[in-house]
């Protein structure tokens, strides 16, 4: 997406997702984490959006440093980190930039790309430098955490149009996905209108934009793996750690860097 998109869409991701449970989500990645690398407690966030897992990751003890494009939104978790994040005394801050080209000289005990961040890497170098940079940050015997578009149910299932509905104290927005499937390139490119009304004044706003998303089959990613230096420890349905199916649209992978 262009930074014209990315400004207006930060502007509307929250109150888009605002049904999504993020604290659900933390414990799952906590919980998988501890399960494969008990001592880790630093971890690099990929694409750490407004900041709502990184604080609650930070709340399970992590001290979580999180890189996302979006000055944007940036901003917003920056404003959000008013609230300490208490609880396991772990921490979070947050910066701009662009996780493939990152350079922090520094390693964590663990990666995570969080909601889909690298289904929208859709090149091949797009993704082997997406790779490759989690390889370079993780400190011998640590793990990239992240979750795709499972290959198998995209072409099982296949994209359909969706319609989404949400508001505010101050604010309606209708979200129209069309989605265009691309085989070849195992890519889907959702079209998506917003139609967003200030509840205040009455102002219409309408805009347009694109997410191309990138899906993935179990082979790939361990051929991508293995480029990077990475082996492929786990992998399992998002949330409720099932085996993946053909009806199995979010799937999480655990990546290990040899020691």
């Amino acid at each position: 997406m262009s930074d014209e998109v990315f400004q207006r869409y930060s502007a509307c991701y929250d109150l888009l997702y605002g049904d999504k449970d993020y604290a659900a989500e933390a414990a799952y990645v906590t919980r998988t984490l501890r399960a494969v690398a008990p001592e880790a407690r630093t971890l690099l966030e990929f694409g750490s959006g407004t900041g709502k897992h990184g604080r609650l990751l930070a709340r399970d003890g992590y001290q979580v440093h999180g890189v996302e494009r979006s000055e944007w939104m940036v901003k917003s978790a920056r404003c959000a980190q008013a609230a300490p994040a208490a609880a396991g005394a772990g921490s979070f801050d947050c910066a701009t930039g662009d996780i493939r080209s990152l350079e922090l000289n520094r390693s964590y005990d663990g990666v995570v790309a969080l909601f889909h961040v690298v289904s929208y890497q859709t090149s091949n170098d797009d993704v082997q430098r997406t790779f490759s940079s989690a390889a370079r940050h993780i400190k011998p015997g640590g793990g990239f955490f992240f979750d795709v578009w499972h290959g198998p149910a995209v072409l099982h299932e296949r994209p359909s149009v969706r319609v989404k509905r949400v508001e505010d104290a101050t604010r309606r927005l209708v979200r129209i996905a069309e989605p265009e499937l691309d085989t070849n390139a195992s890519v889907v490119t959702v079209h998506y209108t917003m139609l967003a009304e200030s509840k205040t004044d009455g102002e219409h706003v309408t805009f347009q934009e694109e997410h191309r998303m990138r899906f993935f089959f179990p082979q790939e990613v361990a051929l991508l793996a293995e480029h990077a230096g990475l082996q492929v420890e786990r992998a399992e349905e998002f949330m409720t750690g099932r085996a993946p199916s053909e009806t199995t649209w979010g799937v999480a992978y655990i990546l290990r860097k040899s020691n």
